[in-house]
């Protein structure tokens, strides 16, 4: 594995972690209200409009592309966040807390990819930013027939799983994009 893999991860997820501290302070933790099926159903949205983008060669609304993909890694992180935390829990929760949840679950999510990355022998650098998208978009339909059978599989890896690896893909898309590497 290149050994500057993992400072790349470092530098796209601390682009997405500003974002993220910022709009906790704007609109605190609202996101806690949403349901797993409603996550995924957001990161379906970006993930559609980012591959509507690259199909058309035309962007309307005006925000980028990698907006949408530092989106997708903030709401895969709420997604892994509110799997593990439980209806009971509090709605409104303390930025520092957060942010701190946040870091765990990316550091989780590196880990991953360090893992993977030594498996796959760095595959990524050579993908196009369009396949991520399509990645993305196929862990999310997969991710949405798990939802529909109550998170039950028999021989797949579960939600959490599919939403880690879309935040790595969207990672991945974000390191080529901001061309951190040459």
């Amino acid at each position: 594995m290149s050994s500057d893999t993992p400072l790349l991860f470092d530098k796209a997820i601390s682009q997405c972690r500003e974002i993220f501290e910022k709009k906790t302070y704007d609109y605190g933790t609202a996101w806690r209200i949403l349901r797993p099926i409603s996550i995924t159903d957001q990161i379906f949205i970006k993930a559609q409009r980012i591959r509507s983008i690259e199909d058309k060669k035309e962007n309307k609304v005006g925000e980028s592309i990698e907006n949408e993909f530092v989106g997708i890694v903030n709401y895969c992180i709420i997604a892994l966040i509110q799997l593990e935390l439980k209806e009971s829990d509090a709605m409104d929760m303390d930025t520092g807390n957060v942010v701190e949840l946040f870091d765990q679950k990316a550091e989780m999510c590196k880990q991953l990819m360090v893992t993977k990355n030594h498996d796959y022998g760095e595959a990524w650098r050579d993908m196009r930013v369009s396949t991520y998208t399509d990645l993305i978009l196929m862990k999310i339909l997969r991710t949405k027939q798990i939802e529909d059978k109550g998170g039950k599989t028999l021989i797949s890896e579960g939600i959490d799983a599919n939403f880690s690896d879309m935040l790595n893909y969207a990672i991945f898309a974000l390191i080529r994009i901001n061309h951190f590497y040459k």
